[in-house]
């Protein structure tokens, strides 16, 4: 059996600007990660001090994009994040699937309150300007 973790928010901006604080590296590093590179084969390469995240990113602009794991420093093989983006009175609504994990273990609770927390960030980076990207100033521990 698969298991998937799944949120569902309301970000009170625009749904073009939710899109491109999720696909483009300069915004990525406001409210994710402040070290993530975008690789010459169109992969992203997110890290967390010692910890890395390579993803290969498949969009389609202002509806989804979704992130799947090709390789890790963390035991995440074939994973996924997806990313939904809709229009719900006049805010952007994000359909969050972080999936496939083969058990709900501790890692996996984890990554459920990890991918909470990196998600108010974005709605933050969206709202304010101001994220909570790991490595940076704003960064809650």
């Amino acid at each position: 059996m698969q298991y998937s973790i799944k949120h569902l928010l309301h970000i009170n901006a625009p749904i073009d600007e939710v899109y491109e604080a999720i696909n483009k590296v300069d915004n990525l590093r406001q409210w994710y990660t402040s070290n993530v590179e975008e690789n010459p084969d169109k992969t992203k390469t997110f890290k967390w001090g010692e910890m890395f995240l390579l993803t290969k990113c498949s969009e389609v602009k202002n509806e989804k994009i979704t992130w799947e794991f090709i390789d890790s420093s963390m035991p995440i093989k074939s994973l996924y994040m997806s990313y939904e983006l809709s229009e719900n009175e006049g805010k952007t609504q994000l359909r969050f699937t972080y999936g496939d994990f083969d058990e709900k273990s501790d890692f996996f609770a984890n990554q459920n309150f990890s991918s909470a927390k990196y998600l108010e960030s974005l709605r933050q980076f969206c709202q304010t300007g101001i994220g909570e990207a790991f490595g940076s100033d704003n960064y809650r521990s």
